[in-house]
């Protein structure tokens, strides 16, 4: 054989080169997105920090500078911020009518499922503002919404700059969004199931690399700059042999509890849709969640200080009967009135103090050797209500251990989920907005 037969024409090898550039430049958007991802987490960290202290004079865990105040001054507090919060939005949409894109908003869970990556710039920086606010000022709803708001901003700004196709834009702002919720949450795998379940619903060819890859890069850089272990830091706990059906028992109840909150933050929200006025509803929801706030200090946030607490053990049930109700009702106020921010945290907040009160109740009735240890419930609660509020289960299974490193509870979390989130589902509750991170308004 001829060796021009044996050696190939250098033009066959163009469509290879070409596809490997493509894959490489898409690759190479992945991680930048993950770096933009963790800087876009902890700058909005920092920008809460100013707010804070502009505001209490204090830096801190918001529970801590909430219980350094007098109880007058943190109803103030949280007035003036839902005040300021309601202020930014009026003010903030009106310019953004102004833009190309109109007052329009564009969520980033919609955005990924349309296949679109470019969003408004103007509402998503409007709504950041606001959220920085109300945040800021103590309102019980996650601060993780508006970091995961900014990781997929910056994501669609890179998306625009990069020669890509419109599909593997796409793809970048999903890498994006795994990217904010794995340094968010000190939880890559979660982000990533979060945006093939969610966001996506199904497995694209295309995007399963880089979203790894973005995922891993941001919480790469948290775990080794910044916080070096999982975000619910608690001792390893051991399972009983009755630990299947607590779980069964635990996932009927975190399925009528999942399905009860979003009923209430509906109801709730309906109510101040009554009010137009922008500055006056949110201003409204920042006094009546002060006033709980002047009584129940530690409804301050997103509930993580408190989660943490439960899962440490340090706590007596009847103060965690309290602060649940406390924290439940601040956070339907706050996200009912209309505050930039998810319900994603506060619902991991519901299910640890739940699951803590069902493992002390049913202790007392049966004795603490048939439940085991209340924290294997508070972990278990996790997963199962956030199951039920947001409709993944694969997502809150995987989130909730990787949080907290506790992967021998793999099974009766999945138990426990499955029930859940059959239960809320078929009680007619859907996910709150379609997007449990950050709420769409």
């Amino acid at each position: 054989m001829a060796l021009s037969e044996r050696t190939p024409d250098p033009s066959e090898w163009h469509p290879f080169i070409g596809g490997a550039a493509r894959t490489l430049r898409l690759w190479l958007a992945a991680v930048l997105a993950g770096l933009l991802a963790a800087a876009a987490t902890q700058g909005f960290r920092l920008l809460i920090e100013g707010v804070e202290w502009l505001a209490t004079d204090r830096i801190g865990s918001l529970v801590a500078v909430s219980e350094s105040l007098k109880p007058w001054h943190r109803a103030l507090v949280q007035a003036l911020g839902g005040l300021a919060a309601g202020l930014a939005l009026h003010w903030g949409l009106r310019w953004a009518a102004r833009g190309p894109d109109g007052a329009e908003h564009l969520d980033y869970i919609e955005a990924a499922r349309e296949g679109k990556y470019v969003l408004n710039d103007r509402t998503t920086f409007v709504r950041s503002v606001s959220a920085l606010f109300s945040v800021g000022t103590g309102a019980a709803i996650g601060k993780e919404g508006p970091m995961v708001q900014m990781s997929a901003w910056f994501a669609s700004w890179l998306a625009r700059l990069f020669p890509l196709s419109d599909d593997e834009r796409n793809a970048v702002l999903v890498c994006g969004i795994a990217a904010g919720i794995g340094s968010a949450y000190h939880a890559p795998v979660a982000g990533v199931v979060f945006v093939l379940e969610l966001a996506l619903g199904f497995f694209a060819r295309h995007t399963i690399a880089p979203v790894l890859i973005a995922a891993a890069t941001s919480s790469a850089l948290i775990y080794w700059l910044v916080e070096p272990r999982p975000l619910y830091v608690m001792p390893s706990v051991a399972l009983v042999p009755t630990s299947l059906v607590v779980a069964m028992v635990a996932g009927v109840i975190s399925g009528g509890l999942g399905w009860a909150f979003l009923e209430m933050l509906e109801r709730t929200r309906k109510s101040f849709g009554r009010i137009d006025s922008l500055p006056l509803r949110l201003g409204l929801g920042g006094v009546v969640a002060g006033l709980i706030s002047a009584v129940a200090p530690d409804v301050w946030g997103n509930g993580y200080s408190v989660v943490s607490d439960v899962l440490q053990g340090n706590v007596v049930w009847h103060w965690v009967a309290v602060i649940m109700v406390a924290k439940v009702l601040a956070t339907v106020i706050s996200s009912g009135s209309g505050a930039i921010g998810g319900v994603f945290t506060p619902t991991l907040f519901i299910g640890a103090t739940s699951g803590y009160l069902t493992a002390h109740l049913a202790s007392a009735w049966f004795g603490p050797v048939l439940v085991g240890d209340p924290r294997v419930l508070a972990v278990i609660g996790m997963a199962a209500v956030l199951a039920a509020v947001t409709h993944a289960p694969l997502m809150a299974i995987v989130m909730v251990l990787e949080m907290t490193n506790q992967f021998q509870l793999t099974v009766p979390v999945m138990l426990a989920c499955g029930i859940a989130y059959a239960i809320s589902s078929q009680f007619g509750a859907r996910p709150l907005y379609g997007n449990p991170i950050e709420a769409h308004r």
